[in-house]
């Protein structure tokens, strides 16, 4: 054998396959180390926008959803519902205009919504972060207010809102329910976690 007993083509199949086997390895090693900073799954539906088809949710009726790790409640609102909305005497609101509250800009009017008959709110109190409770009928024992126009009633620390979340004057909660980002597709699908405004 030539070159002092040296095969090349075998020293050539070994320093081939070391880095053959070096690169896996790397690649073995860099693949957990890279997907750590990807966010999870579950992260990523968390944030995702979900969809609701209110097609079959009846007037007066509310259906609860989760985005983001919050309830989030679609009401079919009556005529007589928005018109006990819109009544309700504005100084015993604390910000009737929800000027202090969050809610896309498209979401404007009494109702906070983009129709008067679908009010879509994040089902949180703004006080400590309860969930109060749907009382959508007119005058409801146990909500301590007298002429109730129908709304939401937390019983942890007796803050009040209408059925367009707006809150009362003098309860803990110091503003409105929040209305989420959300859109219509077609006439019975609500998208929450899409803004009208750039969809």
């Amino acid at each position: 054998m030539a070159n002092g007993g040296v095969n090349r083509g075998r020293r050539r199949f070994l320093v081939g396959a070391t880095t053959v086997v070096g690169a896996v390895g790397a690649v073995g090693v860099a693949i957990p180390f890279v997907s750590a900073w990807q966010p999870s799954a579950r992260a990523r539906a968390a944030g995702a926008p979900v969809q609701a088809d209110v097609s079959k949710l009846a007037p007066g009726q509310r259906m609860t959803l989760e985005w983001r790790g919050r309830p989030v409640w679609i009401i079919n609102r009556t005529p007589e519902m928005i018109e006990r909305t819109e009544a309700f005497a504005a100084d015993r609101l604390a910000d009737p205009d929800s000027r202090s509250s969050l809610q896309p800009s498209y979401s404007t009017g009494q109702m906070r919504s983009i129709r008067p008959e679908i009010g879509v709110l994040i089902g949180i109190c703004t006080h400590l972060g309860c969930s109060p409770v749907y009382r959508p009928e007119p005058d409801a024992d146990g909500v301590g207010v007298d002429d109730w126009p129908g709304g939401f009633f937390c019983p942890c620390h007796g803050s009040r809102f209408d059925l367009a979340g707006r809150v009362f004057s003098n309860v803990p909660a110091p503003t409105n329910l929040e209305v989420p980002p959300y859109r219509f597709e077609g006439d019975n699908i609500i998208i929450v976690g899409e803004d009208e405004e750039t969809a």
